[in-house]
């Protein structure tokens, strides 16, 4: 009698039809990242509606060339959401909500390596956007955010509130919650601050980078653009600096 195809064996080709689909799919996304690129270069407008600043005309210096995702980064002098010189040959621009787990976990761990190896030798600007996507506190952490930025104190304010982020899950950010959380950190006008973050009046700027992660058709947080090449999810901390190493390398950075 021949014998009967062993259970390894089917477990084998099984495994190489899943490989051949995610091979399939990763193609896939990579022809849709270089057709929406091509479009944008052809003098195309993007989806978004909402303008959005382009970088300032004091910016000098080569900088490595754009990745899939074309210009992400603002570049705007002054601005309270950022870190590092508007002129840094790369930019990190982070999708993120203050009650995603997964964005605590960016912070905590990856932030700080590359704001200590790169921002401050003036390789490296770290640029956020709101992406407020887990519901009404949410949006108003955001908002809270920006009323600490107004007074100075807007990274200590995200760094503490992912401080104390749970593992998994998401944060309650009750108002007496942010309320305390400026006080911890210093802003200076605490009755000015409970004024803005219960106001709409940051609502403009946190739509805009809603609009603008939608344009590039982010689903979750975080999400990262460093100069155009996507990272998605809190990846281990060697992905962003190998890929600013590449970067300020002049390294070929596609797969």
């Amino acid at each position: 009698m021949p014998a009967q195809p062993a259970p390894t064996a089917k477990s084998r080709r099984r495994d190489i039809i899943l490989l051949g689909i995610a091979v399939i799919a990763a193609i896939a996304l990579a022809a849709a990242l270089l057709m929406r690129h091509t479009h944008q270069d052809n003098g195309s407008t993007p989806r978004s509606t909402v303008a959005v600043a382009p970088p300032t005309s004091s910016t000098t210096g080569p900088r490595p060339a754009l990745g899939p995702l074309g210009e992400v980064a603002r570049r705007q002098t002054g601005d309270p959401l950022a870190l590092g010189s508007p002129d840094a040959p790369i930019v990190l621009v982070e999708f993120a909500d203050l009650r995603c787990p997964f964005c605590a976990e960016f912070s905590r761990n990856t932030e700080p390596v590359l704001v200590q190896r790169y921002v401050s030798s003036g390789v490296l600007r770290i640029e956020w956007r709101d992406m407020p996507i887990f519901g009404p506190q949410s949006r108003d952490a955001a908002r809270a955010a920006r009323a600490a930025a107004a007074q100075g104190r807007f990274w200590p304010f995200v760094q503490t509130v992912y401080s104390t982020a749970p593992a998994t899950g998401h944060p309650d950010l009750s108002a007496a919650k942010l309320h305390d959380i400026a006080r911890q950190v210093g802003v200076p006008d605490l009755a000015r601050f409970d004024t803005d973050a219960a106001s709409t009046h940051f609502d403009a700027a946190i739509d805009a980078d809603l609009a603008q992660g939608q344009s590039l058709g982010i689903p979750s947080t975080p999400a990262f653009s460093m100069n155009g090449h996507p990272v998605l999810g809190a990846q281990p901390t060697d992905v962003f600096t190998t890929l600013v190493d590449d970067l300020a390398a002049g390294k070929p950075t596609e797969k």
